[in-house]
């Protein structure tokens, strides 16, 4: 069987407090790494989406509503479903997060407000 949980695919999560969240995967780790010694994936996704905005709403209400919230976590490959769909290759999802990133506080933040942007 191939690997195909790669870079750019789309996945839904299916444990924890980000359950039923889609997320994309950024980078996969499918032997483990010396912190974590089983398969998993690092993602980015999204945790609250945008509301809806109607013409009657004030200017400050639609800035609050067109807010959302990004994520970004190392799962469990068990803990996901991969998705038939794939974001475009020049998005280039590889460059989205590092793991590097991800090993202070200051770099998750940092990840997680780069990912907003998107």
């Amino acid at each position: 069987m191939g690997k195909f949980l790669k870079a750019g695919r789309v996945v839904v999560l299916l444990q924890g407090r980000h359950a039923g969240k889609k997320a994309v995967i950024t980078k996969a780790f499918d032997d483990g790494s010396k912190a974590r010694k089983f398969g998993h994936a690092l993602v980015a996704g999204i945790e609250r989406p945008f509301k809806k905005v109607t013409k009657k709403m004030s200017q400050k209400k639609i800035k609050n509503k067109l807010r959302c919230k990004a994520f970004v976590k190392f799962v469990n490959y068990n803990h996901m479903m991969p998705t038939r769909y794939t974001i475009p290759s020049e998005m280039s999802p590889a460059t989205m997060v590092t793991d590097q990133q991800m090993t202070t506080s200051d770099g998750r933040k940092e990840a997680r407000h780069f990912v907003q942007k998107l």
